[in-house]
């Protein structure tokens, strides 16, 4: 048999009461201040002398519909390499993270190693790293090395943004306490051990915010492999532009990625709050 539900006392109650009549009040102001920012925005656009020309360049619903299969094929090909390229970065990041974070003299070279790794690719622009390694490893013709602008667009997004998510691996495991990490060790269990099992799950969990961030700015970067000639999304409109001297598809190209950035974000937004919540009530 089910406890009725406890009743709230009259104090409780008027609380209760004042805190959704507070919520519907918020709800509202922030409703119609939007209602009313659009508005001015609209007008303000609208009225402007450059508007008629403006709508034609980058609003042009015809180019944009023309435009919209070759973009969509090129932003599968950019689906493709972000997959990719965020599981090489999560295995490369760690990796490197681990190096950071060994203790003892005998492992200053890995040490030395993985900090000349971060300092190169967390200060060379993603820009100028696509050039060197998309235009450099095929002009050394050595045999093995890719020549597909995707795959070496990949392997630069790989290498540079590992070097971030590294730092951000090794904050998380640094956070940990020692103290855990020797109640592992006194358990019997071996420096790998303690790590996989008792560091590395704390140290994920704390640092999942700033990692999802960092893999929404990856999902922005990945249009950049079309400076290597890869026929993505960008790439694509490029060449819509090019044949009708029309920007709209530029701007088709910019919504889809918005589209594909937005539910990261709310996700990552999500997860931030959720673990500020966990600290709060700990």
């Amino acid at each position: 048999m089910s406890l009725p539900a406890p009743q709230l006392s009259p104090l409780a109650q008027e609380r209760l009461a004042y805190r959704r009549s507070r919520a519907r009040r918020s709800t509202a102001v922030a409703f119609f201040s939007t209602l009313l920012f659009a508005i001015v925005l609209v007008v303000v656009v609208g009225n402007s002398p450059g508007w008629p020309r403006f709508r034609e360049t980058f609003l042009d619903p015809a180019e944009a519909w023309r435009s919209l299969p070759s973009i969509l094929d090129g932003l599968w090909l950019n689906l493709r390499v972000l997959v990719v390229a965020e599981i090489g970065v999560l295995v490369v990041g760690l990796a490197i993270a681990g190096m950071r974070t060994l203790r003892g003299p005998v492992f200053f070279p890995l040490r030395a190693l993985a900090t000349a790794y971060v300092d190169l690719f967390r200060g060379v622009p993603l820009l100028i790293a696509l050039y060197l390694i998309g235009f450099g490893l095929p002009a050394l013709r050595l045999q093995g090395i890719p020549t597909s602008a995707a795959v070496l667009g990949t392997i630069t997004l790989i290498l540079v943004y590992s070097a971030y998510v590294a730092e951000v691996f090794r904050a998380g495991i640094e956070s940990v306490h020692p103290s855990q990490s020797a109640a592992a060790r006194s358990l019997g269990l071996s420096h790998r051990q303690s790590m996989r099992l008792v560091v590395l799950p704390q140290a994920v969990r704390r640092v999942l915010p700033p990692l999802l961030n960092d893999f929404v700015a990856l999902q922005k970067d990945v249009g950049l492999i079309s400076v290597l000639g890869a026929v993505d999304a960008i790439r694509a409109a490029q060449i819509a532009v090019a044949e009708s001297y029309n920007f709209t598809p530029y701007v088709v190209a910019g919504l889809l990625f918005v589209l594909l950035a937005v539910p990261t974000g709310r996700f990552a937004d999500a997860v931030a709050a959720r673990a500020a919540r966990r600290q709060e009530g700990s």
